[in-house]
Parts: C-alpha cells; sequence; structure tokens
C-alpha cells in the first residue's frame, strides 16, 4: 500500500504526466455519457426488449465492446467495431495491393494517408451496419416505443449513428495523442470494463438462489477466473526471446556451443490481432441475417450460436491460419538474417545468409502452432464457461476477445506510465521488474 502511495505521488510531481492522465480520463468520461444518450425518436423507458437481446450471444459481444451502448440505442450504439472492420480490411490490402505496401513503407505521410482511407472505409462499413441495426430496432421494440418513423427516422438514426462513431474515432486518435496508451484499445477496454460489476453480480445473485450451487461454487468460479486471468497475462506477453540451443532442438540440429545465446522469436508474436480478425469474420453471418431474423437457415443458425459446435470450430480455425498468416507478416526471417549479418551477429553451427533464413523460418513455423492453439483455446472457453452454467454476461470474462483486449490493454497503458516514471528517474510499478505490453502492431487493436 505505501508503495502505491509513492507511485502515485510520484505521478502527481511530473505534470506532463499527470495532464495526460487527466486528459484520459476525461475523454474516457464523455465517451461513457455518450453511451448512455439514446437516439432521438425512441422512448429510453421501452428498451427492455433490446437489452433482453443483446444480454447474451454474439449481440451480448457486439453490446460488451460498445460499453452498453448498442443495448441502450445510443447514438454511439455502433461504437468502434466499424473502424475495427475497416482497419483490418485496410491490413489486409496492405498484404495484396502494392499500392497501400507503397504507403506503409513511406513512413508518416503513408500512415497519415492510410489513416485517411480507413476513415473512408469506416464510413462505408457504417452504410451497410447501420440500418441492420435500425432494422433490429424496430423488429425488437414496440411500436409505442419510436416517437416518430418512417424515413426522417431512417435518415436521422444513420445520420447520428454515423457520426457517433467517428466522433469516438476522434475521442481514441485524442487519446493516443494527447493522453496515455493507444486511445482505440482504451475506448474498447472501457466498455468491456463498464459490464464487468453487473456481469458480477448477476452471477452471485445466480448462485445464491437455490439451484445455483450457493457462495462455494460463487468462490470455486472467481479462483477460476483469477487463474484464467494470469494464464492471459503470460499469454498476452509471450515469449520474448528463445534460446538457440532450444530453437535448435526444434528443428533437428544438435550442433550448438555451451554458450546461452537468444534469437528474437516469440511463441505469440502475433498477440491478439488474430483474434480480432477472426471475431470481424465471425460477426458477417450476424450482418447478413439482420440480427437476429427468424426465418434463418441451418448456416445462419449455426454461426449466430456463440456456444455451438460449428462457430467455435471454425472460429478456432480461423485464429490458427491468422496467427500464422500475421506473424508471416510481422516476422520477416529474411529482414532478420541481413540484419544479425550487418551487425556481424551469426548463429552458431548455422550458416550466414540463405541457410540462417531457411533457421528461423523453420523455427517460426514450429512454435507458431502451440502458441495458435493456446490462443484459441483462450478465444472459445467464454463458449465452454457458458455450457457450464455460468451467466452470458460473466462468462466472456473467460477468456476471449474481451479478457485478452483487456488485459493486453492494461499491460500496454501500464507500461507507458511506467517509462515515464523511469524516464524521470522514479521508481517503476513494480519492483521485481519491468512491465511487459504486447509491443508491437499487436499493442494497437
Amino acid at each position: 500500500m505505501k508503495a502505491f502511495i509513492n507511485t502515485l505521488r510520484n505521478i502527481s510531481k511530473i505534470e506532463d504526466l499527470k495532464a495526460r492522465l487527466l486528459t484520459t480520463l476525461g475523454l474516457v468520461l464523455i465517451y461513457r455519457l455518450g453511451s448512455f444518450v439514446v437516439l432521438p425518436g425512441i422512448d429510453p423507458n421501452q428498451l427492455s426488449a433490446l437489452q433482453n437481446q443483446a444480454s447474451d450471444g454474439l449481440l451480448g459481444l457486439i453490446n460488451m465492446f460498445s460499453g452498453g451502448a448498442f443495448g441502450n440505442a445510443s447514438i454511439f450504439a455502433l461504437g468502434i467495431m466499424p473502424y475495427i472492420t475497416a482497419s483490418i480490411i485496410v491490413q489486409l490490402l496492405g498484404m495484396a495491393i502494392p499500392y497501400f505496401q507503397r504507403l506503409q513503407r513511406e513512413g508518416e505521410s503513408g500512415r497519415r494517408k492510410i489513416n485517411q482511407f480507413t476513415r473512408y472505409l469506416t464510413v462505408g462499413v457504417l452504410f451497410l451496419q447501420g440500418p441492420s441495426y435500425i432494422t433490429n430496432l424496430m423488429m425488437q421494440l414496440p411500436a409505442t416505443a419510436f416517437v416518430s418513423d418512417g424515413t426522417f427516422f431512417w435518415v436521422s438514426s444513420m445520420v447520428i449513428l454515423t457520426a457517433g462513431t467517428m466522433f469516438v474515432m476522434w475521442l481514441g486518435e485524442r487519446i493516443t495523442d494527447k493522453g496515455i496508451g493507444n486511445g482505440i484499445s482504451l475506448i474498447i477496454m472501457i466498455g468491456i470494463i463498464a459490464q464487468l460489476p453487473f456481469a458480477l453480480f448477476a452471477e452471485f445473485g445466480a448462485r445464491l438462489s437455490s439451484a445455483g450451487g450457493g457462495l462455494i461454487m460463487f468462490i470455486v468460479e472467481i479462483v477460476i477466473l483469477f487463474f484464467v486471468f494470469v494464464g492471459t497475462i503470460l499469454l498476452v506477453q509471450g515469449t520474448r526471446r528463445i534460446p538457440v540451443q532450444y530453437a535448435k532442438r526444434i528443428v533437428g540440429n544438435k550442433q550448438y556451443g555451451g554458450v546461452r545465446q537468444y534469437i528474437p522469436l516469440k511463441v505469440n508474436a502475433a498477440g491478439v490481432m488474430p483474434i480480432i480478425f477472426a471475431q470481424a469474420i465471425m460477426f458477417i453471418p450476424m450482418a447478413i441475417v439482420g440480427y437476429g431474423s427468424e426465418n434463418m437457415g441451418w448456416f445462419a443458425t449455426s454461426f449466430t450460436d456463440f456456444t455451438g459446435f460449428w462457430y467455435n470450430f471454425v472460429f478456432a480455425l480461423l485464429i490458427i491460419a491468422f496467427t500464422y498468416f500475421y506473424t508471416a507478416v510481422t516476422v520477416n526471417p529474411t529482414q532478420m538474417a541481413e540484419d544479425m549479418k550487418r551487425n556481424g551477429g551469426f548463429i552458431p553451427g548455422v550458416k550466414p545468409g540463405k541457410k540462417t533464413v531457411e533457421f528461423l523460418d523453420n523455427v517460426m513455423d514450429r512454435i507458431t502452432l502451440p502458441g495458435s492453439i493456446f490462443l484459441a483455446l483462450v478465444a472459445i472457453m467464454p463458449a465452454f464457461a457458458m455450457l457450464a452454467g455460468i451467466n452470458a454476461q460473466f462468462a466472456q470474462f473467460y477468456g476471449g476477445t474481451s479478457l485478452l483486449i483487456l488485459v493486453g490493454v492494461i499491460l500496454d497503458t501500464l507500461q507507458q506510465i511506467e517509462s515515464h516514471l523511469l524516464m524521470r528517474h522514479y521508481d517503476g510499478l513494480m519492483k521485481t521488474g519491468r512491465i511487459k505490453g504486447r509491443a508491437g502492431s499487436a499493442a494497437a487493436i
């Protein structure tokens, strides 16, 4: 406790850090207040059907990412997810289209152009998701909930939903520039944290009921959640470096000396990005069927069932595939071999040049598989928790996209705060070592 108080005192002495923290808190507060502002033309007292619909399943996940704004029919109902979808599309274009590849190599000017393309594409995604959301409102809410309807309501709601998402994007950019941490990631994290107290109390009440198992069962769930949380921290941090001796055992090369050397490869090089990619694709069936149409075929029914076999099986396969894809994008064995040769480094027992590239490529292929499988297991754990009888909202914190984002963003933000403290010769947040964030592109969702 004394160390925590000393850390707060040190933060208060650093004017720049204190100003950044206050700016971040202020902008986050604006976002949270906006999530309770209901769309004009809708009676806020008749939203119970929409909130019940958004309490579980895929819609529950979307509602969590938006901080409850989806179930509140808020002006921020679509949240930041359209921007995330657009960002993923732009990243994929950067892998396939030479023009975007050139922009990625142009530094700051290229980054500004890519950001501009992402904003335009976000508006396009909003024009697809907005009508689906308004249609869902019409289906779920009683006719008396709409003060006005017809063309004017459609047009005004579309404009407001689009403006709301663009404003949330602007808040995220301001947090990144003037505050602490990655703004977009923080906004998603705040939305997830906002749902935790309600989910916790709901699960506590369910366990105290006559058929809920009592207080002991609730304590067991909390203990399991703690271990899942610790395991997720280890997964997000990943393995920073791999001993050369271990790497050579992986590829069947036993020729190495007794000196313990390391190569800069990680078991989880892709971070949380494969889950983000896969989750965005798994939202597509939900958009196609118009958010809950009752006349759905087998395909739509299977892929909108959050606890179903086919949904989780395909979700896990996509995560494994995207882990390999994103690792291939972020880890370049050829560039690593060239950098090692340029700096006079080498791997004992492996010839420089092509042999080193092949060695690094083989090691990366083999260590990525267990990392991708573990990432997929963490992602589908909420489905198992729900099947075990845990409340749907509380089950989201037993793994999945929400917990990985939560842990990753917290680590990244604390790492930035610690950097400010250490840069001004104050003690860091931890005495036992530096905080490790996700680093690299995975740090920005």
